[in-house]
């Protein structure tokens, strides 16, 4: 009978720390790599899919509020869509990764299997955003506006499980932590998370605009690509820290 066992912790901590990794500091690595591709696609949301976000809700409750003042019903569709998909993602996500428990290991399963998801619902956007040759419109741009929410809060929802202290996808938090331990908290903390997601995001939207301007087709490579590579690294973390035992 081959049980699973974790008989080889020593291989995978010599293998993470060969690539600068550790189980506090895999987690923060992973969640900058998605928060670049929240980064993108906000750009792409904003610029081809009705001006609204796909991932920052405070943004579109502000456009709601204003479509609903200015009477602007395209406004209104746009952002109701957005939060309404957001939200299912997140319900969804949270369904499958379920409640983070204290001695929940640094990265559970679950979180890779709502990552998964959350990747063929971007190859499907990427697919709808093709064959619009990048300019969507009508019923079809709010598919794909819905999609890039609802991967959005798959990636929200994915990051709560495993407890990184910050969030891939709304950073006004992340912003004012870093700022709030520079001015009170003990030298001693670190920001590094916080850092790291405020720069991918930035990084990532500039990459965004960038590419919808010389290869706008090809675009959602950038939310899909790192988000393909977490996936991957994850699941090759997971599977080399467990080897067959015979018995």
């Amino acid at each position: 009978m081959v049980v699973q066992q974790t008989v080889d912790t020593a291989r995978l901590e010599e293998t993470m720390a060969h690539l600068g990794l550790d189980e506090r500091r895999w987690p923060v690595v992973a969640a900058a790599a998605l928060t670049f591709g929240a980064g993108a696609l906000d750009v792409l949301a904003l610029t081809h899919l009705g001006g609204v976000f796909a991932s920052v809700m405070t943004g579109n409750l502000a456009l709601m509020g204003l479509g609903l003042a200015r009477a602007d019903t395209t406004a209104i569709v746009h952002t109701v869509v957005a939060v309404l998909g957001y939200a299912a993602g997140v319900a969804l996500g949270s369904r499958v990764t379920g409640v983070r428990l204290p001695r929940s290991p640094a990265w559970p399963p679950r979180v890779t299997t709502v990552l998964v998801v959350q990747l063929m619902l971007q190859c499907g956007l990427a697919v709808g955003w093709f064959a619009a040759h990048a300019a969507p419109a009508g019923g079809l741009q709010l598919a794909l506006l819905a999609a890039a929410a609802a991967s959005m809060g798959l990636q929200s929802a994915a990051v709560r499980g495993i407890g990184v202290p910050l969030a891939t996808t709304y950073l006004t938090g992340a912003l004012t932590g870093l700022i709030a331990n520079r001015t009170v908290a003990s030298p001693g903390g670190s920001d590094a998370a916080g850092v790291a997601a405020l720069l991918a995001a930035v990084v990532g939207a500039g990459c965004g605009g960038v590419m919808l301007t010389s290869a706008p087709t090809v675009t959602p490579l950038l939310c899909i690509g790192p988000l393909a590579v977490v996936v991957a690294a994850a699941q090759w973390l997971r599977h080399d820290a467990w080897i067959p035992i015979h018995g």
